[in-house]
């Protein structure tokens, strides 16, 4: 495991960790604050629609 010594963008100390970002302090703040659990997002609409900025090409059109 590779760990290098960063600047915490949150709170602007020097810590050890393995990645770029909130140090384990930091993270564990956020998530008692905010909590680890993802919200729920809205489905995706099961049918394309296009936006109305888009127009049918002549291939489509055409009538076999």
């Amino acid at each position: 495991m590779n760990t290098q010594e960063i600047r915490c963008p949150r709170c602007d100390q020097i810590v050890t960790e393995r990645f770029y970002g909130p140090c384990s302090q930091c993270r564990s703040d956020l998530r008692s604050r905010l909590g680890d659990v993802p919200s729920e997002t809205p489905a995706a609409p099961s049918e394309f629609e296009p936006k109305m900025n888009v127009t049918p090409n002549a291939v489509a059109l055409r009538d076999d």
